[in-house]
């Protein structure tokens, strides 16, 4: 079983509000199917989600009875944006389900606590496509917390037919220092004491490069392999989920 985190800067324009990279979506759905292998697919929210988000203060928890129309409209879109991967993937010849995350976690202080790992094995144990995605959800402490892929990834990671978990984004891999500076040097491989460069450019209420290295680096723990790949550039996903080698960056706990 292999996992796969679609980043939301990948699949949407992250400056511009709900702007869906519709052909790039069409191509990854593809290079998925064409991979012929299983897979429980996990998607950011990109720009359908993080601008409000941020704009909500939807990461600090409950504030004020202003942010519920925030919280509302931030988990409209995710649930748009999912449509779209459904649709998308469906079209190259899977046969996905949605499982969204408000309706099976439970975080607390922004820690998730509740979370159902075995509900996405059930169903692709029926030759289905689980899809999950980030969002906003209900927290014990704060009220609201961001439910981020990374988080997901990570809690789908425990399952033991999981092999490999492959984080599509839109740049080579991980660098040492801001992949737009002059000199920068992509990483193979990042380790519990890498220097690396964690920069972002857009709005991210998830944490970014760094939290993905953090939970991907959990992953590693549990003997899964993991792969930070580009998926802007054409066949990298299919590559990395055929074991094919790939431009990109692996994260483990040694090399």
């Amino acid at each position: 079983m292999h996992l796969v985190k679609l980043g939301g800067s990948v699949i949407t324009d992250k400056s511009r509000a709900k702007s869906l990279r519709a052909d790039v979506l069409d191509r990854l759905s593809s290079e998925i199917s064409e991979s012929d292998r299983q897979v429980m697919l996990v998607h950011g929210a990109g720009s359908f989600g993080h601008i409000l988000a941020e704009e909500g203060r939807l990461s600090d928890g409950f504030v004020g009875k202003w942010q519920f129309e925030y919280f509302s409209k931030v988990q409209r879109d995710v649930r748009e944006l999912d449509m779209h991967v459904l649709n998308s993937l469906m079209d190259a010849g899977l046969l996905p389900v949605s499982i969204p995350p408000s309706t099976i976690s439970i975080y607390e202080d922004g820690e998730m606590k509740k979370f159902s790992p075995e509900l996405f094995a059930l169903y692709a144990s029926l030759g289905m496509t689980p899809v999950s995605f980030g969002d906003v959800v209900l927290d014990s402490r704060r009220m609201f917390s961001i439910c981020s892929g990374d988080h997901i990834m990570h809690a789908l990671s425990t399952l033991e037919e999981v092999e490999k978990a492959v984080f599509v984004t839109d740049v080579d891999g991980v660098y040492d220092r801001p992949p737009s500076e002059e000199g920068a040097r992509l990483l193979e491989y990042v380790g519990p004491d890498t220097e690396f460069s964690s920069k972002l450019a857009n709005p991210d209420v998830t944490g970014g490069m760094a939290e993905k290295i953090r939970y991907g680096m959990k992953m590693a723990e549990n003997g899964v392999e993991v792969l930070i790949v580009n998926g802007l550039v054409r066949g990298r996903l299919r590559k990395a989920l055929a074991g094919e080698a790939v431009t990109g960056t692996r994260i483990g706990v040694k090399k």
